[in-house]
């Protein structure tokens, strides 16, 4: 094991050359340098923040979508049945005409019958529109709140000012308290998310969002343990700027409020273009990779972090051009239709109890609440606009 962390926390990837971890263990008095053992800290302020938000969603979040007429609801569950839930759980949630054939005659039922009893089971696993609007608005809140934090105190910092100043004396810069609470807030959120997964309703993209969390844990731990917070400060405040946006025009779709949606989808997607495609890399891959280079000079950590940071810079592109087709579909129809992705997030209302052949018939956009516009939503773009990384 000693050897295992001798290797791990090697000075030579992680510092610049000519600085070792006793430089940064003991500094003056009232000076404090970032220490890997702080992010121990963002583990109980994660179950904290995940105990808030039951709270918040059970005695704030859910009276308010009662209030707009979007109630709990228990939706139709399908009776048990043995043989059914074993090919539900093995074989396919929704069989083919064969599978159908044969089930229906092993039980003696209807194939109609037998389609019914895969609808609804289907329909049990899918978060209701009530449930949905509850997260969302936790996420919104949460986005909101930390991005009016995030830009609050970066109001008085002076390298948002001039991205030079995150280079300046690196990497003997000190952890002042505001930047504290900022970065373990945030990393103590994503944490919270990656807990209430094992909690929430199996979504389809489980595993997606889980390693997603996990990546962005992982940067915003990596950026801290080299004291890259100045610069990894100004990348959260980034992606910050267009989440809350996001959540409160999906907070519109699942009201119903179509119009409302349409223009807050609109509004999202010029933020996210204008700091993901602009702000982004002249602001912050600029400084990164160009005037770190000439103040600090390049070491093994420096090559990864701007490797990640270009990553991130991709995934942006990919992100947009998904964007921009759904707003070209919502200028041409007059409505933000459904996704070009697949349907991540489905609705959670239950599917029609139609013959197969009216399901072939029915594709087209709807309107009601969730297969609808913020279906931007099930791109999730939040995967990464969602991602402070």
């Amino acid at each position: 094991m000693a050897a295992l962390s001798a290797w791990f926390w090697n000075e030579r990837f992680w510092l610049p050359h000519n600085v070792t971890w006793a430089d940064l263990a003991d500094p003056v008095p009232g000076v404090e340098y970032p220490k890997a053992g702080h992010l121990l800290t963002a583990l109980p302020l994660a179950l904290g923040i995940f105990a808030v938000r039951i709270l918040f969603e059970r005695f704030f979040a859910s009276p308010c979508a009662q209030s707009l007429h979007i109630h709990p609801g228990v939706g139709r569950k399908a009776h048990p049945n043995a043989v059914l839930e074993k090919v539900f759980t093995s074989i396919a949630k929704n069989p083919d005409s064969h599978h159908l054939d044969g089930l229906s005659k092993q039980l003696d039922w209807e194939v109609r019958k037998v389609q019914h009893w895969f609808r609804h089971r289907r329909n049990q696993d899918k978060p209701s529109t009530h449930t949905k609007f509850c997260e969302s608005m936790w996420r919104f809140t949460f986005y909101l709140l930390i991005f009016i934090y995030g830009l609050r105190f970066l109001w008085q910092s002076p390298w948002m000012w001039d991205t030079r100043q995150c280079w300046y004396g690196y990497p003997y810069q000190v952890m002042t308290p505001g930047l504290y609470h900022y970065y373990m807030t945030e990393l103590a959120f994503y944490w919270s998310l990656m807990f209430s997964q094992f909690t929430d309703i199996k979504r389809k993209d489980f595993l997606v969002m889980f390693i997603h969390h996990l990546a962005t844990v992982s940067l915003i731990s990596f950026s801290y343990v080299n004291n890259m917070v100045r610069i990894g400060s100004l990348v959260m405040c980034v992606h910050d700027a267009s989440d809350f946006l996001l959540e409160v025009a999906k907070l519109a779709n699942y009201a119903k409020y179509q119009h409302l949606c349409d223009f807050l989808f609109i509004v999202f997607s010029v933020v996210f273009f204008i700091t993901r495609l602009v702000i982004y890399p002249i602001w912050v891959l600029n400084s990164t990779m160009f005037e770190s280079w000439t103040i600090v000079g390049p070491y093994p950590s420096w090559w990864l972090f701007n490797f990640l940071l270009l990553v991130l810079q991709v995934l942006h592109i990919i992100w947009s051009y998904l964007i921009a087709r759904i707003a070209v579909k919502a200028m041409l129809r007059g409505k933000v239709c459904n996704d070009v992705r697949s349907d991540i997030e489905s609705s959670s209302e239950e599917e029609p109890d139609v013959p197969r052949e009216g399901l072939k018939a029915s594709h087209g956009p709807r309107e009601n609440g969730t297969n609808g516009h913020c279906a931007a939503a099930k791109a999730r773009v939040q995967s990464h606009s969602h991602s402070s990384w």
